[in-house]
């Protein structure tokens, strides 16, 4: 069942995208009275949801006349794609790492199924090396990325 949180998230995907520019204006009340939630709710889901690392950019003016803007900053162009890999480094945490491949997946450079694939793979990884795990985890994110990137896609596992 999908929490609130994740309702709220949804609705402003769906603004985005049917906005021209990639560029929605909201106002935190009415949000929260259409989602039958206290404001803060709001925040909640714009500070964790739609991050930099995600690919989104908010703005906002507090006050009467205060409104948010949600600017989604990738779209799937070659050239943001090596700035998110670059935003890898040498060390990435498991929440950078996550919120890398939401925007990857936002942007469908990799589907949902490949997403959670190199989720599970990184986790696997990790749970069984001594190594430092944020360096390691830098490694194989980007080792996957860059692969996935450059192969030939698979579609019902022949070449295409």
């Amino acid at each position: 069942m999908a929490s609130l949180a994740d309702h709220i998230e949804a609705y402003i995907k769906q603004q985005l995208q049917r906005s021209p520019n990639q560029i929605l204006v909201l106002n935190r009340a009415q949000l929260a009275d259409a989602f039958s939630c206290v404001p803060s709710q709001i925040n909640y889901v714009l500070t964790t949801r739609f991050t930099q690392d995600r690919g989104y950019v908010i703005e906002s003016r507090r006050g009467g006349g205060g409104y948010i803007r949600v600017v989604k900053t990738f779209r799937g162009r070659p050239k943001d794609v090596v700035s998110i890999l670059q935003q890898i480094g040498t060390t990435i945490t498991d929440k950078q790492a996550d919120n890398v491949l939401v925007a990857l997946t936002d942007r469908s450079v990799i589907t949902a199924k490949q997403g959670q694939f190199i989720k599970g793979i990184l986790q696997q990884e990790l749970a069984s090396s001594p190594l430092d795990s944020a360096g390691l985890r830098a490694s194989l994110l980007r080792a996957m990325l860059v692969v996935h990137l450059h192969e030939p896609r698979l579609e019902g596992g022949v070449r295409t």
